[in-house]
């Protein structure tokens, strides 16, 4: 297998992992959605929209990784080992993410949900896993608050994923993996909304939530041990 196909694959994992395993990527919709009577036209076309905004930001952070991999193509005394180093990069990134996911699991770190209530009023609040207890303050937002608060919070996990085709000058690579990574964010986002829209339960996620950071870092490892080990 080669280097971009490991690559590709594990664009489509980060994705869909990084959506499936959190709730706020499609609860807010499937609330308002079922709150406000809304269409299934109109919930896609608010998920599509807010899931723009999240790629958007991703791609953009992850484009950080990718300038600093074209900085490196323009040492020569590393011409023969780019390969070496995008995977060395996935791998040490990968262990270094899948640490801070244990971390920060462990330390169970509030972090905000969303909710509404039937009214079809939709707030935000900041919780911790197995905690149960109400929220004491929630703060109203509406569609377009949901679209900010999705373009600040990128999948950090993007930033490897592209530094790799930097490194080796690919801008084709680079350009497909971001292709790739959009359409299964946003196909993931719709897929669980719809799911939750009809009323079927995918799985329960909110549990997966918590781990979430730790599969994406698991994904990075296996994708860089694959490019240097295993002759995938």
């Amino acid at each position: 297998m080669s280097d971009i196909n490991i690559l590709l694959i594990s664009t489509i994992g980060i994705a869909v992992i990084h959506t499936i395993t959190g709730p706020d990527h499609y609860i807010p919709f499937i609330a308002l959605s079922k709150s406000k009577k809304w269409s299934i036209s109109k919930t896609i076309g608010w998920t599509l929209v807010c899931g723009s905004g999240h790629v958007l930001s991703s791609v953009v952070l992850g484009l950080g990784g990718a300038s600093i991999g074209w900085g490196i193509d323009k040492l020569t005394t590393i011409e023969n080992q780019r390969g070496s180093i995008a995977a060395w990069g996935l791998l040490i990134f990968g262990c270094l993410y899948f640490i801070w996911g244990i971390f920060n699991a462990y330390r169970n770190k509030t972090h905000k949900h969303f909710d509404a209530d039937n009214e079809g009023n939709m707030f935000v609040y900041e919780h911790k896993h197995s905690s149960y207890a109400a929220p004491i303050k929630k703060f109203k937002v509406t569609p377009w608050v949901i679209f900010i608060i999705f373009l600040l919070g990128p999948c950090e996990p993007m930033i490897p994923l592209l530094f790799a085709p930097a490194v080796n000058h690919n801008i084709i690579n680079l350009i497909t993996l971001i292709l790739i990574y959009t359409c299964f964010t946003l196909i993931s986002m719709v897929m669980m909304v719809l799911l939750g829209y009809w009323g079927i339960a995918f799985a329960d996620t909110k549990k997966m939530e918590r781990y979430m950071h730790v599969l994406a870092g698991l994904t990075l490892i296996i994708c860089g041990a694959g490019m240097l080990f295993w002759e995938w």
